[in-house]
């Protein structure tokens, strides 16, 4: 048991160490005896003594504490003012008579202390002094600090003292108003209200904004029947409450006068010098929609700076697309600058309708250079059928991104069987670009004429037709084309036989037939094509692999030989332990060093042997490597 008298004489002492040691002990063992002396280290001049004893008088809490710290609010030294406040902050509640009293003392400093530490306290016990305080005190900054401090409690039982205090000089109002929009009480709804046209135009626009942020609906048809008298200013900040109050959909539900009249001050606050101001504004024209409010957003939205402000843009955009298909989009896209007619085709991309392909497809022809790729991507992303032969047109464009959009839509996405002709003509084009989107193109079509085609291609003395070829024919069902792939294996080009390899891993391992005809690639005198069978191999879902993958391990290339020691462990090959041990002698460092890190990853008592022995060895990189390996073993299984 702790002696609190022997702590107390510690605590009298010089000792920094020993101050500390004491009052972190007094803490925790909550004597009462030391509250006085830990008070007093308070003012300490030791950074560390004062963080002790303020932990420790924390911790004990209580009335002693409060009456033992509640004189330091008077010290002229504001380090521990402050330290005295912070602990009341925490442990004030425990003793709210003292708060109270503080409440009332004749030094209004004293009073804006103790305002400020009720606020902490998270008890209601809290708001009817505060309430007194706001309404009686006859200095202003306690007025206001009870305000706040009301607000930071945020008790609905405060809303009816904050209320009365609207009256109250400037400043107190700002306090009130904030913590009036923090309470969210709807009784407080009608005094702000009332309080506007009493109001400057600074709170005037405060009470407006706490308005909006209360959210009751009640305030919306008080707000719009001030908004003809309000200064423009405090209109456009209505215009916002009444937009966050109410929300899109509900605006709609406003009668047809009410919407008609506040459509008016919607496009008037698109103006606004506030962005949020703006924002409001787009929200709700794209709810009440109409021509005139499809135009201004649209020119709105033409004058954000889309790269800084993406969210902005895209806002204006759903706005815009929650409007419709409207003939101001129309003409933004016709007649519009090139601003105006990016924001029609962002509209356009996800909002997909016949009348809006058509629209794209009316106005192509008139769209300069730099706004057709979009809009052929636009139409890409929106239109069917329709918009088949537009495309079928668009394949001899001399712009090559207005191209691969044509290509990719009549191929991936509509497979349209008599665009195969005019795609396969372009992969002779001299965009390598417009080539491979021509050859995806023409794999998604498909079909006997393109089959036939890519046969007579296959036969062709240029290799690269031959590899196009082979590629094609292998995405087009390989098992339909197995002699032009058993005809490239053997192709002089070494590009064209790994292409071929490639065909076959969707037979490795399912069918007799493809796994002899990817292992015979091992003998390849090429190194690229041997690297792509050690790949496919470790892909390779069979359990016929391993003995070809140990015959890779011979190979003179020590990037083969590398890739099929990655290849047994990403397949987990317990059998390849033997013969990794042997590798990790290789006289290539890098083939030792990935063997090593294999049987890491491959584990087992075989492997963790292994290591283990490697870790006494005389080479500093292997032992580096081995030491990982067996950490990573144990954190595995230790997770186990």
């Amino acid at each position: 048991m702790v002696d609190c008298k022997e702590l107390c004489q510690r605590l009298d002492g010089d000792d920094p160490d020993v101050l500390r040691d004491a009052a972190y002990e007094a803490g925790e063992n909550a004597c009462l005896e030391a509250i006085p002396y830990l008070a007093k280290l308070l003012c300490s001049h030791n950074l560390g003594v004062q963080e002790a004893a303020d932990r420790a008088l924390r911790r004990i809490g209580g009335k002693d504490v409060v009456a033992a710290v509640k004189p330091l609010l008077r010290s002229d030294d504001a380090p521990r003012r402050n330290a005295s406040m912070d602990i009341l902050r925490a442990v004030g509640a425990e003793d709210f008579p003292t708060l109270v009293e503080l409440l009332h003392d004749a030094d209004p400093d004293i009073r804006i202390f103790a305002s400020d530490i009720l606020g902490s306290t998270d008890s209601r016990q809290a708001v009817a002094p505060l309430c007194e305080a706001l309404l009686k005190d006859p200095e202003v900054n306690v007025r206001y600090q009870a305000a706040v401090s009301l607000g930071e409690l945020a008790f609905h039982d405060a809303a009816a003292c904050l209320g009365k205090a609207l009256g109250d000089e400037e400043w107190v109002q700002f306090a009130v108003i904030e913590a009036l929009a923090k309470i969210r009480d709807a009784s407080s709804v009608g005094a702000l209200v009332t309080a506007l046209d009493k109001s400057s135009d600074l709170v005037a626009s405060m009470i407006v904004d706490a308005l909006g942020e209360i959210g009751n609906i009640k305030a919306v048809t008080m707000l719009l029947k001030r908004m003809d008298a309000s200064p423009e200013v405090l209109r456009n900040k209505i215009v916002k409450a009444v937009v966050h109050i109410l929300g899109g959909k509900a605006l709609s539900l406003l009668s047809p006068a009410e919407r008609e009249r506040f459509r008016g001050y919607l496009l008037a606050a698109l103006g606004d010098d506030e962005e949020d101001v703006q924002d409001a504004a787009v929200s709700g024209l794209g709810a009440i929609a109409g021509e005139e409010a499809a135009a201004a957003v649209i020119a709105h939205c033409a004058g954000l700076d889309r790269d800084h402000h993406p969210e902005r843009y895209e806002h204006a955009v759903v706005a815009l697309r929650e409007m419709g298909l409207t003939e101001a989009l129309g003409e933004a896209l016709r007649q519009g600058g090139d601003g105006k007619r990016q924001v029609a085709l962002d509209v356009l991309s996800e909002l997909p309708c016949p009348q809006c392909a058509t629209l794209v497809m009316d106005a192509f022809a008139g769209l300069p250079p730099g706004v057709r790729s979009a809009a052929a991507r636009t139409l890409a992303a929106i239109a069917g059928e329709e918009a088949v032969d537009f495309f079928l047109g668009l394949l001899v464009d001399d712009d090559e991104s207005v191209l691969l959009e044509a290509v990719a839509f009549l191929g991936a996405k509509m497979r349209h069987q008599l665009a195969g002709e005019p795609i396969f003509a372009l992969l002779t084009h001299p965009s390598d670009a417009v080539k491979e989107a021509a050859l995806e193109a023409c794999v998604a079509i498909d079909g006997a004429y393109l089959d036939g085609r890519f046969r007579e291609l296959s036969q062709s003395e240029d290799p690269m037709e031959r590899l196009m070829a082979v590629y094609a024919l292998g995405k087009m069902g390989v098992r339909n084309h197995m002699d032009v792939i058993r005809a490239a294996l053997t192709d002089a080009v070494p590009d064209i036989r790994k292409i071929a390899l490639e065909a076959l891993a969707e037979m490795c391992g399912h069918e007799e037939e493809g796994l002899p005809l990817i292992v015979a690639g091992l003998a390849d005198e090429s190194r690229d094509v041997r690297l792509a069978v050690v790949e496919l191999l470790g892909g390779c879902d069979s359990d016929k692999v391993y003995p070809s993958l140990e015959r890779a391990l011979s190979d003179p290339d020590d990037w083969v030989r590398i890739r099929a020691v990655e290849a047994m462990g990403l397949r987990g090959e317990y059998q390849a332990v033997p013969r990794l041990m042997e590798l990790t002698a290789d006289s290539s460092k890098l083939v030792a060093l990935k063997a090593v890190e294999t049987l890491g990853e491959i584990g087992g008592p075989e492997a963790l042997e292994a290591l283990l022995g490697l870790t006494s060895g005389g080479d500093p990189e292997l032992v580096a490597a081995a030491e990982a390996a067996v950490a990573g073993l144990q954190d595995e299984q230790g997770g186990r």
